[in-house]
């Protein structure tokens, strides 16, 4: 099956919903309650305006980046999302080689279809993170960082946002639970619990809800980070982070990186923006560790801002759900592609020919902004 044409990475998501299952494509699309907060993480990016300057040289325009010890094509990373194999037979595995193509990282969810030794088989290790749930059970989250270690993954991504599961109204609706094909690869056989109820009876609701309920740790304090770090001994990164106190907090801790993030509007409904939250963030870290951002990215001037704002790089991630399920492993290195080109053109348009040359001044004061909105 060849790559349906698109445009831009708006488009992916109305060709998803043509070539997928009503279940799965819900799941991926929906956020929590009203679903305010995922319309909003989109329009935040939107409502800032670039300031461009002129007459600067641009003739090459350099999009290279170098983000948590290591150089990128670009500033783009692919975050954590749990059954990819859902959108495609080859979920993970698919992403994984669509990133390495591009030389940009891959952040492998604790919840996902396919194994840690599945996905590092086919990228290379500089390019994998993994993402940790904490379980209840510390000997089974030990066991399973120990084995990111030994295959190579190069940082552990802490999800601190999820004590307990937002309420995904589609989920409950469609009664989500697992293909009996599928299964949860990293936790199979390891967490019962989560295996057996992923495909068990949904007749009460989403089973992913009632899978963390029962096995995610909600009583997790800021003395996990000193515990993964001692674990790994791995930078640790924690995502999900929107407070600037927590962020202070974060760097007193030693945590290596924080992603700012609400989950893509899939948590706590009517949280504020990542792209609201990052300026705050990033003053109160002030240069100390990089700080990166999600939610809502889908143009490569999303990326320009992200970057005035202050952030090291950008996760993007439903987009490339949707391009994984209409054209694969295709599909996904496509659409990364399109977001670079978009990129490398608004940095140029911008007057910028280096990630250096993105500045705060770029973006129009909050103030212009209000006047501009205003006058509509």
């Amino acid at each position: 099956m060849g790559v349906p044409e698109f445009v831009n990475l708006e488009e992916l998501e109305g060709l998803a919903e043509g070539s997928m299952e009503r279940t799965a494509f819900d799941y991926y699309r929906s956020g929590a309650d009203d679903e305010i907060s995922m319309r909003e993480s989109r329009e935040a990016w939107k409502r800032l305006r670039l300031v461009p300057r002129m007459l600067r040289g641009v003739s090459d325009v350099d999009t290279s980046a170098r983000v948590l010890g290591h150089d990128l094509a670009f500033p783009v990373l692919i975050p954590p999302m749990a059954m990819q194999r859902l959108a495609h037979r080859d979920g993970e595995r698919a992403m994984a080689k669509a990133a390495a193509r591009h030389g940009i990282p891959m952040v492998l969810s604790t919840m996902a279809t396919s194994s840690l030794e599945e996905v590092a088989t086919v990228c290379p290790s500089p390019l994998l993170l993994f993402q940790i749930y904490v379980t209840r059970h510390r000997d089974i989250t030990q066991k399973l960082i120990e084995e990111a270690v030994a295959l190579g993954y190069k940082a552990l991504v802490v999800t601190v946002d999820v004590p307990y599961l937002g309420n995904r109204e589609a989920d409950v609706r469609n009664r989500l639970s697992l293909p009996d094909d599928l299964h949860l690869k990293n936790l199979q056989g390891r967490l019962g619990v989560v295996s057996n109820l992923m495909h068990g009876d949904s007749q009460q609701g989403s089973m992913l809800t009632q899978a963390f309920s029962e096995d995610i740790d909600p009583g997790l304090t800021w003395e996990i980070v000193t515990w993964l770090k001692d674990v790994s001994k791995l930078p640790v990164l924690v995502k999900g982070l929107l407070s600037p106190e927590d962020a202070a907090i974060a760097v007193d801790r030693g945590v290596d990186g924080i992603i700012v993030s609400n989950h893509g509007g899939r948590q706590l409904d009517t949280a504020i923006t990542s792209c609201d939250a990052l300026p705050a963030i990033v003053a109160r870290v002030r240069g100390r560790i990089p700080v990166l951002v999600d939610g809502g990215i889908r143009r490569g001037t999303d990326v320009v801002k992200a970057l005035a704002l202050g952030a090291s790089a950008v996760l993007v991630g439903r987009p490339l759900l949707y391009a994984l399920a209409v054209g694969g492993e295709q599909g996904v290195w496509t659409a990364i592609q399109k977001l670079k080109e978009e990129f490398k053109l608004g940095m140029g348009l911008c007057g910028t020919s280096s990630i250096q040359d993105i500045t705060p001044s770029l973006i129009a004061p909050s103030s212009s902004r209000e006047r501009q909105m205003s006058r509509l």
